[in-house]
């Protein structure tokens, strides 16, 4: 790259274009003028965009400050934010994830990123950067499918989030703090019985045995554990799909799969250590090799459920570990507080079989 060129000094109060230094796709950023100072001197502002070259910054910026000075109105998918659209940004990020990556995904999985995508229809042609939280938000709340395709979208957005910001082209995760609106729609489900549980912890050290589990003995959904914080030293999970009630919660490692999961964890936040979609393949095949019938990996959530139930585990406790809503209870989903410890004598109850 050419050494960078000193511009011209922009007058004052008109803002500042900062030039970030080689390996950027867009090397420039455009600042608004500093409004708020501490005791320690000036609050940086937000960047209004960041651009490829010095001139397409002081465009925003006069657009910016003739806006300001109510000369014009600018409205919204105008020139001033020259990050890509949304669509724009799923084809690169499709194209990486699926064709660039030494990784070979499924064609399951390509399918299942493409039809989230299609639900997403109503922000394809916003600029990535003028997205906001209510826009994503929003396409959750209006969408007619079930759980599980909202889960979907969430999943599909985290990604796309995760690829702006490690090419700059967002500063901030939105996808961060979405919910899926509604219950979990797939209340059915056939528990494993204690003969195959049994069977299933003769079989333990096999890496897929040794997941499900993990699964049966927590409560988590299947997507929930590509995106979990595992806590070795203090023994417990942290995540859950993103609904009002499961986001971010907190469940003890029981003792009996606390190896498993110690000997599986890897550091990454992915402790199915592949895609949910390959991993409930390999389930299937895994189930069948021991001569046992097809249980999904929903099925292992009905069975912490039925397990929780069998020992005694206290019934709102079970609610709290399943990331399940309390309805009109309000004395418990507002001031029903417990702690991880609290949880660890409630789960500690269910024995092996």
């Amino acid at each position: 790259m050419p050494k960078h060129k000193k511009r011209m000094k922009l007058p004052n109060n008109f803002g500042s274009i900062k030039y970030l230094g080689t390996g950027r796709r867009r090397p420039y950023g455009v600042y608004p003028p500093v409004t708020e100072w501490t005791f320690k001197g000036p609050v940086s502002p937000k960047a209004l965009a960041y651009t490829e070259t010095w001139e397409e910054g002081y465009e925003i910026l006069t657009t910016y400050n003739m806006e300001k000075a109510g000369k014009i109105k600018v409205n919204r998918g105008t020139f001033i934010d020259r990050t890509p659209t949304f669509a724009e940004i799923y084809e690169r990020f499709f194209q990486e994830k699926y064709f660039n990556s030494p990784k070979k995904l499924s064609q399951a999985s390509m399918n299942s990123t493409r039809a989230a995508f299609q639900n997403c229809s109503a922000i394809h042609s916003i600029p990535f950067g003028q997205l906001k939280y209510d826009d994503l938000q929003n396409i959750l709340n209006a969408c007619p499918l079930k759980h599980s395709s909202l889960e979907l979208i969430i999943s599909l957005l985290h990604q796309m989030y995760k690829y702006a910001m490690k090419y700059e082209i967002a500063d901030k995760d939105y996808s961060a703090y979405l919910y899926i609106p509604k219950g979990d729609d797939d209340e059915h489900g056939d528990p494993f019985t204690e003969e195959e549980l049994k069977m299933l912890w003769r079989h333990k050290e096999d890496p897929i045995i040794g997941m499900i589990l993990i699964m049966c003995y927590s409560g988590f959904r299947i997507i929930a554990f590509t995106d979990i914080e595992v806590n070795l030293a203090d023994r417990y999970f942290k995540g859950g799909v993103k609904t009002r009630s499961s986001k971010g919660r907190m469940v003890p490692i029981h003792s009996a799969i606390y190896n498993l999961v110690s000997n599986r964890y890897d550091g990454s936040r992915n402790l199915l250590l592949s895609p949910a979609n390959k991993f409930r393949t390999n389930m299937y095949a895994s189930l069948e090799q021991l001569g046992m019938k097809k249980h999904t990996p929903h099925d292992c959530r009905h069975t912490f459920s039925m397990l929780c139930e069998k020992y005694g585990v206290n019934e709102n406790d079970r609610k709290r570990m399943l990331g399940h809503s309390f309805g009109s209870d309000i004395t418990n989903s507002t001031y029903g507080h417990r702690s991880i410890e609290d949880l660890r004598v409630e789960i500690e109850k269910i024995e092996l079989p």
